[in-house]
């Protein structure tokens, strides 16, 4: 099953370029209670994160049983987690998440799944992105964008919504314009070509305006993100997102993936490793915001859980409910948000498994609505048959 679009220029040929078949629509503005200045990121973990590692319930008596070699020391003891209240705890390598969680900018969910339980990668990466039960193919972050208001246009600027990386993620493919960057490759074409191709194809009605807006958002770019930062590291992503999210013309929603999360064998080495870039990459974007971290929400989300066992190569399966996070100084943070069901044998989803007691959807939902500030029926479009599914209340600290 194919992915993702390919990838198609270096920092901005098609850098403009919309996810569908409308290319040239009017930019738009979030119409919020901040001034219209809010900011939404979205970070998608690829391979299942292991909620129960990153986000472990130490104060779970049925945990030493069931995950055995997996678990961390209780929060003060050497290589300890880190303390989130007295029953869970962050893993070490989330130093930096846990120092946002003491300031009150960091929500930790749990013991949430998306829309449908499936064990696999492809079908559930599709259906989280979707944000349907079932496969659509557009995706709910650029469905949500029809949502917002016109701004009546934003000269010099870029699209509201942007891909960070080298590829579109299905959660920003849809009819809505939506912006990419990707980082410069070792080899790019003169900059006289691109004009070239624009001069050629200025009289197609599809091809030249988009062309235009690459060129346009490239220069963008350009300005924004230093040459020594543009590599395709998570760390070095989330530092671009934040400074093209920072200016005053840059967009306002943006869209993030990180690999490496399929931790079948060895997983405390391996997570240990991405964990630390994810923390880096987490704080590098807060860095590069600036004071526009005041009107930020991110969340950071996976496809599914892990089992709770440890299987016999010192790894986790594929499982069902993991954890989330929700960071930024718009998050109403500093607790972990869990309707917890423990991990007794009788229940464990389907005898293997975290059981979900949360709907991702219901905190995109609530996102949506009381940060980006979109009305009911923007909700539905975005999520659709989802009429059972509530907004999440409370996520962040102003509502529209």
């Amino acid at each position: 099953m194919t992915r993702h679009l390919p990838r198609i220029g270096r920092r901005g040929l098609l850098l403009g370029l919309a996810a569908g078949a409308t290319l040239g629509g009017a930019r738009l503005a979030l119409g919020t209670g901040t001034g219209g200045e809010a900011r939404l990121v979205v970070v998608i973990l690829r391979g299942a994160l292991d909620g129960l590692a990153a986000v472990q319930p130490y104060g779970e008596p049925d945990l030493a049983e069931l995950r055995g070699p997996l678990i961390l020391p209780e929060p003060g003891q050497d290589g300890g987690v880190l303390d989130l209240g007295g029953f869970f705890g962050l893993h070490p390598r989330l130093a930096r998440l846990h120092a946002m969680f003491a300031a009150g900018e960091a929500l930790p969910i749990h013991a949430v799944a998306g829309p449908v339980r499936t064990r696999s990668h492809f079908e559930a990466q599709d259906l989280l992105e979707s944000g349907a039960e079932q496969r659509l193919t557009s995706g709910w972050l650029n469905r949500a964008l029809a949502g917002l208001p016109e701004s009546g246009g934003r000269d010099g600027g870029v699209r509201a919504g942007f891909a960070i990386g080298p590829s579109l993620p299905l959660l920003l493919r849809g009819p809505e314009p939506v912006g990419m960057y990707a980082p410069a490759g070792a080899a790019r074409p003169e900059a006289d070509l691109y004009h070239r191709l624009l001069e050629l194809n200025h009289a197609d009605p599809v091809i030249g305006p988009a062309l235009a807006e690459g060129l346009r958002a490239r220069g963008f770019t350009g300005g924004v993100v230093p040459q020594a930062e543009q590599r395709n590291g998570f760390v070095e992503l989330a530092s671009a997102a934040g400074r093209l999210m920072a200016v005053p013309d840059g967009p306002r929603i943006a869209a993030l993936e990180m690999g490496g999360w399929d931790t079948h064998q060895a997983q405390p080495n391996r997570l240990a490793g991405v964990l630390g870039q994810l923390d880096n990459g987490l704080d590098a974007l807060r860095v590069r915001l600036g004071t526009a971290w005041e009107r930020t929400a991110v969340l950071v989300m996976t496809e599914f859980g892990r089992t709770v066992r440890v299987n016999g190569s010192d790894g986790t399966d594929h499982g069902t409910g993991t954890a989330a996070f929700l960071l930024g100084g718009a998050v109403a943070g500093g607790r972990v948000l869990a309707d917890w069901p423990g991990l007794a044998p009788s229940r464990l989803f389907e005898g293997r498994d975290l059981r979900p007691t949360l709907d991702l959807r219901a905190v995109a939902k609530g996102l949506l609505r009381d940060h980006l500030g979109l009305p009911d029926a923007a909700l539905e479009r975005a999520f659709p048959g989802s009429g059972a599914v509530a907004a999440k209340e409370g996520l962040v600290r102003r509502a529209a």
